[in-house]
């Protein structure tokens, strides 16, 4: 046999022989919310935010992971604390493996966010623009760039940091599905109209928001 045709078999043994690559290679580490606390906007603060995310992860089969949501908040006199500032360097994989950003630059100037890869905790599609009812409203108090806002940009932008039902507040969300009024913002396509569990629907939202593996 000549050294070419050995050579050849060598390489298509190696590929049959090759394990290939599954979600198992690349932990989960960025889910929208299955659910919501079922409480509007009001989702206990960042810390009760947080535990949602860890509990729905858990429940999914995630371990050893500290999970964070990708929430902003807002504070008098200065600058809140930033959803970018939370959930570590990356990269974050979803729950069937898929690449979602290498790292928080990724994350915020070309992620893989769109209907097919911003599922849930169980790999399961979220809602979106077509589908009844639209639910692609994802909270997140944000800026495009993921940061908090400026306390001179007046108007509550976080639901009184995720605290609050009231039906005046109003909370910055994205389009997890990147559609709706020509608006492809994952993260701060506009605000909610209001913040109890009735008024988030109103514009297609149902409570949902990210989570991501901070380590």
């Amino acid at each position: 046999m000549s050294i070419v045709k050995t050579l050849a078999s060598a390489s298509v043994l190696f590929l049959l022989s090759a394990p290939l690559a599954t979600a198992g290679d690349h932990p989960m580490g960025f889910f929208v919310t299955s659910a919501g606390l079922g409480n509007g906007a009001n989702l206990g603060g960042l810390k009760g935010a947080d535990a949602h995310c860890t509990a729905l992860a858990e429940k999914a089969g995630s371990k050893g992971r500290t999970w964070r949501a990708y929430l902003s908040t807002q504070e008098d006199g200065k600058r809140g604390i930033s959803a970018r500032n939370r959930i570590g360097s990356g990269p974050w994989y979803n729950s069937r493996g898929e690449l979602i950003a290498t790292n928080v630059d990724q994350l915020h100037l070309n992620p893989n966010i769109v209907l097919r890869t911003a599922l849930d905790e169980n790999g399961n599609r979220i809602k979106g623009r077509g589908d009844k009812p639209n639910q692609h409203d994802i909270l997140t108090g944000s800026m495009a760039d993921g940061t908090a806002y400026f306390p001179w940009q007046k108007g509550d932008k976080t639901c009184s940091n995720w605290t609050s039902t009231d039906s005046k507040g109003s909370a910055t969300v994205g389009h997890h599905d990147r559609h709706g009024g020509g608006n492809l913002s994952w993260n701060a396509a506009h605000g909610s109209r209001g913040c109890g569990a009735a008024d988030l629907p109103k514009s297609g939202g149902n409570g949902y928001f990210y989570c991501f593996a901070a380590k």
